[in-house]
């Protein structure tokens, strides 16, 4: 089976939500799914299940337990590349039938990671391997190697109510 590139990005909520849905259809299917999130380390539900759960699919996190607000540390970049130099592997391995590289766009518009590695992945990903990259702000130059782009534009949320992320729901 020949693997594509897809990718949701967009400030709307779904796209993380979007890839674990795909994530399970494949696993349903008894393909093997690897999960490496960027810029999260938190443990969130989706991911609790997903561990106790599901044999076929791996998540890890390359996160250092809140999302970045402000200027990236040191130490979030090192984490960032970390991932990047680990997921490299794993997409080359051919283990894997589907990766996906959650909130990717987000490194790279702190600049945790070089756009330029994530072109040359793209560029040289094994034709059977699914490849997924997420998060908001995803570059012109990804969207054109893409084969599936899906733009998850925010139209009304309740957060602008003061409504605060809700278990089960957002996290």
């Amino acid at each position: 089976m020949k693997g594509y590139i897809q990718v949701y990005t967009g400030n709307g909520k779904g796209k993380t939500t979007a890839a674990f849905g795909q994530s399970l259809r494949a696993e349903g299917a008894g393909l093997k799914v690897f999960i490496g999130q960027f810029v999260k380390g938190k443990m969130y539900h989706e991911n609790e299940t997903i561990t106790k759960h599901l044999k076929n699919i791996t998540v890890k996190q390359y996160g250092l337990g809140c999302f970045i607000v402000e200027k990236p540390t040191d130490k979030d970049i090192e984490a960032a590349q970390k991932g990047l130099e680990e997921m490299k592997n794993i997409i080359q391995n051919g283990v894997y039938d589907m990766v996906i590289m959650d909130e990717v766009n987000i490194a790279l518009y702190y600049k945790l990671i070089d756009i330029g590695e994530i072109v040359k992945l793209m560029k040289n990903k094994p034709g059977q391997v699914e490849l997924i990259l997420t998060g908001r702000y995803a570059p012109q130059e990804i969207i054109d190697l893409a084969d599936l782009v899906t733009d998850m534009r925010e139209v009304k949320h309740y957060y602008q109510k003061g409504i605060p992320a809700r278990k089960g729901i957002e996290y």
